[in-house]
């Protein structure tokens, strides 16, 4: 007997993380290259469900985009602010009778309010700690290609084919 919260058979719902296995068949410099090659045995009509890309020796990179200033931080929240008062304004003078301009220009000063007040509290709370804005990405330094060990001497010569044809 079923009901309707049984639970799917733990292997279906849940893929712990395992270790690739396979050979290696191609290694690349960067992800793109190594897409390219599973995509060019995928076009030669290769069997690619036995295919692990894997990334080698994997970083975080974080990289600096820009300077934080105070007229930046005050900026962006009033910025954000102004969004998110517009919206509650919006929705007020939705739902009030005879609402007209007055709740959206209400919702927009009071969320230009907030937004600047919470963006002074955060970059002050920092202390200058942190007077930059970022972004963080996982690479790696190089991406291998595994294959099944059945195929994998084909999917060598496919990728060298390849590698002659690029060179």
């Amino acid at each position: 007997m079923t009901t309707p919260f049984a639970r799917a058979p733990a292997s279906a719902t849940t893929r712990l993380p395992t270790l690739p296995d396979g050979w290696p068949v191609g290694s690349y410099d960067t992800y793109k290259d190594a897409q390219q090659a599973v995509d060019h045995l995928a076009d030669s009509e290769f069997p690619v469900q036995g295919v692990t890309i894997v990334g080698v020796e994997p970083m975080l990179v974080e990289r600096i985009d820009a300077r934080l200033t105070w007229k930046r931080v005050l900026t962006a929240g009033a910025v954000s602010g102004a969004w998110l008062g517009l919206f509650v304004g919006l929705l007020l003078s939705l739902f009030t009778t005879g609402g007209g301009v007055l709740p959206i220009v209400i919702g927009l000063v009071s969320g230009v309010g907030f937004g600047l007040a919470s963006a002074a509290v955060r970059y002050a709370s920092t202390r200058g700690q942190r007077d930059f804005v970022s972004h963080s990405q996982m690479v790696a330094r190089r991406y291998d290609v595994l294959c099944q060990p059945r195929s994998a001497e084909r999917a060598r010569d496919l990728l060298a084919a390849l590698a002659l044809r690029t060179a």
